[in-house]
């Protein structure tokens, strides 16, 4: 394999390019990091390099454990030259990796295909149904024994009215020879026995057009059209990838999502850190700063620093405080040791890449660092054992590297001990509360200072660490060597005895400042969660990440927020601990003034914090949803207390525990009940296990979404998957539903596209069974009026066109177009989505309603009909004046039906309604005409030009559309749901724009002028401090002090504008208080508080800087 190329199979790694067999790789497919990992070949099989000759003489057996899916571990043994040589995960590539950093290595397979340990974490792909799907084929079975119980009363009715009526008629019309050849003619309750059960039949067939067999087909069309509206959003193109549908059969399931399963890396964060602010000496750099003094966000307009004079700048790299980059020019010495050190102490590995300099960091962290002392003139270059290398401010410079005492999970800190000019220093970097601890006495000015900029800099959700150092005499440093060189050859307790050594060297430090890294958002993550989460939509992340880093993003992705009384974090060793944890937990939720359950109480020191980030109407919007007959729905609001909100983070070591069968359903109890879950340091089959706990226990329909291989298994496992076409290849969008370029654009796919097409889904059903009742009932009154015969009331040809061409084209329209708000209304008030969480618009009892509505239907088409051409006077007796006269006034009515359920008004809508009347009676006409020989020949005309029928027509329809339109009306008024008051609000907003713009064309205004945004404050909030040194894992430290990665010598380095500000002024003529037109509006403010009808009364006008300026009177009604 070479360079940057990526692993298709398991590989034992036998040799590579890098001194000592040694490799290194990307391991993002597995656990979603992008920091680099090594790996080393046996010292054995190492000293083959690329020596194709060794290779074929190679003879070796290599026996191991049988394919797994744990990812950290490997066992097996290698039989070479009659030596048996232990293998580990260390000499393991596995699948989804990525080599870097090595021009080249060879291995061999052990593991390929579906045995690699990435896909056993893979899972099964399964069938995915929606729940509309699953109670469609219930339904179906339903309305089948509801047919066969139809069929069995008219089999009984028909062998009542045989034996006691139809016996009578035998003269004139006698029993089929069919029946008389089966029983004898004697025989007649036999004979009647016969021909009831053919009736059942008869009557099967006759009343099988219940059975609605067109609606599957019908369904598929609409998903189909649903899935291209997402293929063609232009809302959801992201660097010219769109979204797309990769599935049809899922679109409803999307407004139904109760539950999304997130990963972190590259779905929530881009994974690039970025250097933006530090504080040096008690100064603070990095902040952006307006006119009147304020701190504000850099906006787009916002003039970065030219940093164009530095050939080995990263053009990349934005910073906007140009004072720090004139201080460090001006060789300020605060600023030099400050940079200095970022260039020296870490662990980075030096690279080039068409021609550029680059940087392969154990940590994103540590290279954005290396990166920033880069862009300010401090330039690392390259490094071995012995020395580091720097240019500083275009001045080659190197120093001897004594020792590195690298990071680890204990220290939380790392330092390196240079000497330069007979000097030695000691430079130190790591947690704040660490650092602090370490430091000379005095000077606490500057330590109060520091820490406040600290403070400053979580408050923005930047990862933050102190930096250090001090100069050692050579006495103290050849004392302290002698003791470290001890501590290394330790047998026993060799890393704390290490620890202990390093301890003592690193105190008495002398501060420098501290650093402020920010974890890149993707753009729109922190509107998109705050939207999806007022949707009544829980969110967990499920992350590879460590603890405290998965805890930063939270906060920053408004995830966690100030506003949660609790942060319950999980994660203990063992199933006693983990199980311990859970119940105080369980037991704290309920227990309202319950103090903060803090870390430390586990025994863990750790930094807890709580971060406010208000979001856009959150204090009103469940005083205004009233989603179904003016009550709230949602279930979050049923399984939490909104004064109590809590968040739950578990540790993967736990999880093990708590997904056991013992314990899984009081980690579920304790997760349902809180309103955020971040599981971090999962395997991508825990991922899955949690998506299918929850699918399992919750029957709530799940979305998992991710990025990466190590996302499939939940992507497959979950009711709906969204890949998104990131960094980290495309195995989870070819395992997914659906795919987007970007998190932020689940808002739309699931606030607009989900919620549109379960909406019209439910309404296509709802219309569809009303109709198909409305339809063939009338078969079933006629069977009381016909002797029971199976007597059809409908011309054959009219029952086998009425699903096909007369009803399908408005009601595939309706399902296809029709919308109750807009797309920018749906993503404005995300409450509108809830309803779909309880299957509200479509279920068993919306389908009885529909039923029991054609049930009603075809009772007064009947019989009114029926009444209307029996005592006609206009000669309109006859089964084919019947029947042509009843299917019209069924055709007008249904066809009216969908006219009323249509909300959005198309030009196909209205072609297709108009179309379908105006088809049928022309179709009629033709079909009836002389051209053909059918018993129905003039039948139309004869109804049609009876002035009977048309008023039996207007009769019929008004006697059943009034009620339907009273009963929306009465709701409307008294009981209006969300959508009704979104839609009135949409409605009175259209009014205004068409006044604006007849006013403008009038002269009256003149053009608007075009909106300059503005920098905003920024909004601040405390967050975990120091989530860089917690984070970070052990570096190279090790490889480059012993010179096992490399030989030595240089050369070998490797204005949201929303909710209007009224204006108020009493009109001259007493007219009360109005609002303008030319208001300015008030930023961050919610549409959700200002749900007002809005009615225009009239306009008038007033002298504003000597030009007629437009006044638009309204009658503000709160609602």
């Amino acid at each position: 394999m070479e360079n940057d190329q990526f692993v298709a199979a398991d590989l034992l790694l036998l040799s590579s390019s890098e001194p000592h067999g040694l490799c290194y790789i990307e391991t993002a497919e597995l656990d979603g990091e992008t920091n680099l990992k090594s790996r080393q070949s046996l010292p054995e099989t190492a000293t083959l390099l690329d020596d194709n000759a060794a290779f074929t003489r190679l003879r070796a057996e290599i026996t191991c454990e049988a394919p797994n899916n744990n990812l950290s571990r490997y066992e097996g043994a290698l039989k070479l030259d009659g030596s048996q040589l232990s293998l580990n995960n260390s000499q393991v590539l596995l699948r989804g990796c990525i080599l870097r950093n090595t021009v080249w290595c060879y291995g061999v397979v052990v593991f390929a295909g579906k045995d690699t340990k990435l896909m056993q974490n893979s899972g099964k792909t399964k069938l995915k149904r929606t729940s509309i799907d699953r109670l469609l084929n219930y339904l179906i079975i339903g309305i089948v024994m509801f047919l066969l119980c139809m069929c069995t009363i008219c089999t009984i009715a028909c062998g009542i009215w045989e034996s006691q009526i139809g016996v009578k008629f035998q003269v004139i019309q006698p029993w089929d020879v069919f029946v008389e050849a089966i029983v004898n003619r004697q025989n007649q309750s036999g004979a009647i026995a016969v021909i009831a059960v053919l009736m059942f039949f008869s009557y099967f067939i006759v009343l099988n057009t219940v059975v609605p067999i067109s609606l599957y087909v019908s369904v598929e069309m609409i998903r189909l059209a649903h899935s291209f509206w997402i293929n063609w959003d232009q809302e959801m193109v992201f660097k010219d990838i769109p979204a797309k549908a990769r599935t049809t059969t899922l679109n409803e399931e999307l407004g139904q999502i109760e539950y999304i399963f997130s990963d972190k890396t590259g779905t929530l964060t881009q994974n690039i850190m970025t250097f933006n602010k530090c504080s040096i000496n008690g100064r603070r750099y990095g902040d952006v700063v307006d006119e009147a003094g304020e701190m504000t966000e850099p906006l787009e307009n916002t003039p970065l620093t030219d940093f164009s004079d530095n050939p080995e700048a990263d053009l990349k790299f934005r910073f906007y405080d140009k004072t720090l980059l004139r201080d460090v020019k001006k060789r300020d010495p605060d600023c030099d040791l400050f940079f200095r050190l970022l260039s020296l102490c870490h662990t980075v590995m030096p690279d080039e890449k068409n021609g550029r300099l680059v940087y392969q960091a154990q940590s994103p962290d540590e290279g954005a660092l290396v990166d920033a002392a880069r862009n300010f003139g401090f330039v690392f270059l390259y490094r071995n054992p012995t020395s580091i290398t720097c240019k500083i401010m275009d001045e080659e410079v190197e120093y001897e590297l004594l020792d590195i005492l690298d990071f680890n999970n204990v220290r939380k800190r790392m330092s390196v001990i240079l000497r330069k000019d007979g000097k030695i220093l000691l430079y130190c970097k790591g947690a704040d509360s660490i650092i602090m601890e370490r430091l000379r006495p005095g000077n606490d000015q500057l330590k109060q200072i520091t820490n406040d900029h600290l403070n400053s800099f979580a408050s923005d959700g930047l990862r933050t660490l102190c930096l250090a150092w001090k100069e050692l005499t050579p006495t103290q440093y050849s004392t302290w060597k002698a003791k470290y060189h001890e501590a290394t050859v330790a047998l026993e307790n060799r890393e704390e005895k290490v620890d202990a050594v390093a301890e003592e060297i690193e105190k008495d430090l002398i501060l420098i400042g501290a650093t402020a890294i920010e974890d890149k958002l993707q753009d729109g993550v922190p509107d998109a969660i705050y939207s999806l989460a007022q949707a009544e939509i829980k969110i967990w992340v499920l992350t590879g990440d460590k603890l405290e880093t998965a805890i930063n993003i939270g906060y920053s992705c408004k995830l966690l927020t100030d506003d949660m009384r609790e942060v319950f974090i999980i994660d203990a060793d063992d199933a006693a601990g983990t199980q311990d944890q859970l119940e105080k937990a369980k037991t704290k939720l309920g227990s309202p003034d319950s103090p903060m359950l803090s870390p430390a109480a586990d025994g863990i020191p750790r930094s807890k914090s709580g971060v406010t980030f208000p979001g856009p109407g959150s204090p009103t919007i469940h005083d205004i949803a009233t989603v179904e007959n003016g009550h709230s729905n949602g279930t979050a609001a049923k399984e939490m207390d909104e004064n109590n909100i809590c968040a739950l983070v578990i540790q993967g070591k736990s999880l093990v525990f708590a997904l056991t069968p013992a314990m899984e359903m009081l980690f579920l109890e304790v997760a349902s009940l809180c309103r955020a879950v971040i599981c971090c340091r999962v395997t991508p089959l825990q991922k899955a296990l949690v998506v299918g706990l929850v699918k399992k226990h919750k029957k709530a329909i799940t979305l998992a979404i991710g990025d990466g291989a190590n996302d499939v298994s939940m992507i497959k496992v979950a009711h709906i998957g969204v890949g998104i076409s990131g960094q980290e290849g495309m195995q989870a969008v070819l395992a997914s539903d659906y795919s987007i370029g970007q998190f932020r654009f689940l808002k739309r796919l699931l606030l607009v596209h989900g919620r549109w097409s379960y909406y019209r889904m439910s309404k296509f059903l709802r219309y569809f069974f009303y109709k198909n009742f409305a339809f063939t009932l009338c078969h079933l009154w006629y069977a009381f009026f016909c002797g029971f015969t199976a007597q059809t009331v409908y011309d054959p040809w009219f029952i086998s066109f009425y699903n096909l061409f007369y009803t399908s084209l408005p009601i595939l329209a309706l399902g296809i177009f029709d919308q109750d708000v807009n797309a920018k209304n749906s993503i404005d008030f995300p409450k509108l989505y809830t309803p779909g969480h309880q299957n509200l618009l479509f279920n068993r009892q919306k389908f009885f309603r529909s039923m029991m509505h054609g049930v009603a239907t075809s009772l007064i088409l009947f019989f009114i009909a029926y009444g209307a051409f029996h005592y006609s006077v206009d000669d309109l007796q006859g089964i084919q004046a019947f029947g042509t006269g009843l299917a019209t006034i069924l055709i007008f009515t249904v066809t009216l039906q969908v006219a009323l359920d249509t909300s959005y008004w198309t030009y196909i809508n209205f072609i297709t309604i108009i179309g379908s009347v105006v088809f049928y009676l022309s179709l009629t006409l033709f079909m009836y005409s002389n051209l053909f020989a059918t018993s129905y020949l003039g039948s139309e005309k004869k109804v049609y030009s009876s002035p009977a029928f048309w008023f039996t027509l207007v009769l019929t329809v008004v006697i059943l559309m009034v009620p339907v339109v009273a009963a929306r009306f009465f709701l409307i008024d008294t009981r209006p749901t969300l959508s009704d008051r979104v839609r009135l609000r949409q409605k009175n907003e259209s009014k205004l724009k068409r006044f604006q713009v007849s006013a403008h064309v009038a002269g009256l205004t003149r053009p608007s002028a075009s909106v300059t945004p503005t920098a905003r404050r920024r909004k601040n909030r405390r967050s975990m401090r120091s989530s860089y040194a917690f984070s970070h894992e052990k570096g190279f430290g090790d490889l480059i002090t012993t010179g096992t990665n490399m030989p030595g010598g240089k050369e070998s380095g490797s204005v949201r504008l929303w909710g209007k500000k009224a204006r108020r002024r009493t009109d001259q003529n007493g007219a009360g208080a109005v609002i303008t037109l030319a208001n300015a509006f008030v930023e961050e403010s919610s549409p959700e508080k200002e749900m007002q009808e809005v009615r225009i009364v009239g306009a008038t006008g007033d002298q504003v800087d000597g030009v007629l300026r437009p006044v638009v009177p309204v009658q503000i009604t709160s609602l």
